[in-house]
């Protein structure tokens, strides 16, 4: 049997575990990723955001890790590393679609909402052609030194604070490890959570939902479809961008790649996971475009490149996230819904406080488990504070106004935080994700979604809103002029920067940082 020690043992090498892998063996750390299964490999989870992408680049200028610095904008990374596959993301699209009628233009855009996430396709945000990327992490995490197995399983665990031992069995044969911390990032449901038997819990406002995922080829482009829906000069392409067609009962999601692939999921309610019969595969998808005529043609010449994934629960949280000698995650801890992007923040989030409790507390085994189960604690905040919003998200997919008006919510919260972040003062936007830790945004944010799941009228709502973002909106949300296209607009930039705590000059020197151009 082959033995080995070591200081972290993580599992699943994912991008997450991967990228966790790198940072580790930066603070001279040693380092064993384990994976069931053999890279490239399908994966979804694939579209990043401004946050996420600053995120990253916090990283790798924090760990010094330079490597990770073209995955940040569009344009670089197709420069730089164009043998690994991505997608110009440059905003957030949603379309809503009634069941029998071809998408109609609108001259006033009562159901198209298009968000700008940056000015330019150069410093755009990107998919994650995950196959490619996950495979190009975990290469560079052996070449920082980590000891990697793959088609491996580990077939007994013995968790100890400090001492804990992994028996397992690879290709080559059995063998086992020895580790001071073992870190899950295996995905939702994943490995410790059914090792240790860890019961699950309700995420607050979510309703059930199941999921149905592929690949494609020849997706045609929604603006061909419906193209005098888009007349006037839309803020980007408009699909371009991490697509979301609103539905009765859920909502579908496209994702174009530059390599020809588009990524395409359902998410949907259980009345409507039961009328398409989800378990079918293919046969529910022809179903669900059946009923929507501009959906069926768009993807009337498109084909699977491989068989549909059915998700027979999407939502999930597990209810224990760190214990004696382990941690997991947030992508191991639970998940929310594709809607809105957010799995990569909030992975990412966690990331960085796993790194921090290891970099701070290596040396006194107790800091480091108080930080391990501060780290749970957030995480599972984190995601009731983000369950709540997309579950009245959720509940107003039959209220284009209401939709809109909540989705603001997200989009004000996460340009402030963005912006303060890079001008170097992220106390402003509070402690916590969605701002949720902010002393007027994070009570307000509750006041309104606690309003919208009461009942509250439409007006009283989008008025809730209003009042909730106005002190911190920086990116001229909201404003009824632009009738649901948003630009990503540096003039609203510098006349929020008073909210910022900021000079106009300090904004307008963080805009050009940011690729504004004059």
């Amino acid at each position: 049997m082959n033995r080995h020690d070591v200081d972290v043992l993580i599992i699943g090498s994912g991008f997450s575990g991967s990228l966790l892998a790198m940072i580790l063996r930066k603070l001279g750390r040693t380092v064993a990723l384990i994976e069931r299964g053999r890279h490239p490999r399908f994966a979804i989870g694939e579209s990043s955001t401004p946050l996420a992408s600053l995120l990253v680049e916090e990283i790798s200028r924090q760990y010094h890790l330079p490597v990770l610095m073209p995955f940040t904008k569009h344009g670089v990374w197709t420069r730089e590393r164009p043998e690994v596959g991505c997608g110009l993301k440059r905003g957030f699209s949603f379309f809503s679609h009634q069941r029998g009628q071809p998408f109609a233009a609108d001259p006033m855009r009562g159901n198209q909402l298009l968000v700008a996430a940056s000015p330019n396709d150069e410093v755009g945000d990107v998919h994650w052609y995950r196959a490619d990327f996950d495979h190009f992490l975990v290469a560079e995490a052996v070449r920082s030194g980590a000891e990697y197995r793959d088609h491996a399983e580990i077939t007994n665990i013995a968790l100890a604070e400090g001492n804990s031992v992994a028996d397992g069995r690879d290709e080559e044969g059995a063998f086992q490890v020895r580790a001071r911390l073992v870190i899950d990032a295996t995905g939702p449901r994943g490995f410790l959570h059914r090792s240790l038997s860890i019961g699950t819990r309700q995420l607050p406002g979510v309703p059930a939902t199941e999921g149905l995922y592929s690949h494609f080829t020849g997706v045609r482009r929604f603006a061909d479809v419906a193209p005098g829906a888009f007349r006037g000069g839309p803020p980007y392409a408009p699909d371009v961008a991490a697509t979301q067609h609103i539905l009765d009962g859920g909502w579908i999601w496209v994702l174009p790649f530059d390599n020809g692939i588009t990524s395409v999921g359902l998410a949907a309610t259980a009345p409507l996971a039961a009328e398409l019969r989800l378990s079918d595969g293919a046969a529910a998808w022809g179903r669900l475009l059946a009923l929507y005529p501009s959906l069926h043609d768009q993807f009337a010449g498109a084909a699977p490149t491989r068989e549909f994934t059915w998700a027979p629960q999407l939502a999930f949280a597990s209810e224990q996230a760190a214990g004696a000698g382990w941690a997991m995650l947030p992508s191991a801890a639970g998940i929310v819904d594709p809607l809105l992007s957010t799995g990569f923040p909030l992975t990412l989030l966690g990331v960085q406080r796993v790194a921090a409790a290891v970099s701070d507390h290596w040396g006194s085994p107790t800091a480091l488990s108080a930080a391990l189960s501060s780290h749970a604690v957030r995480t599972g905040a984190e995601l009731d504070v983000t369950a709540r919003l997309v579950g009245a998200l959720y509940g107003a997919f039959s209220d284009w106004p209401r939709f809109t008006a909540l989705s603001h919510l997200y989009f004000t919260a996460a340009t402030y935080t963005e912006s303060a972040r890079r001008l170097g003062k992220p106390g402003l936007a509070g402690d916590g994700f969605m701002m949720s830790g902010h002393p007027t945004f994070g009570p307000a944010y509750n006041r309104c979604l606690s309003l919208a799941a009461s009942g509250a009228s439409t007006d009283a709502v989008i008025a809730a809103v209003r009042d909730a973002t106005e002190p911190v909106n920086v990116a001229g949300l909201l404003d009824d002029s632009r009738h649901n296209w948003y630009p990503c607009n540096a003039a609203s930039m510098l006349a929020g920067a008073a909210k910022l705590d900021s000079a106009r000059e300090e904004v307008a020197a963080m805009l050009q940082r940011c690729g504004f151009r004059p």
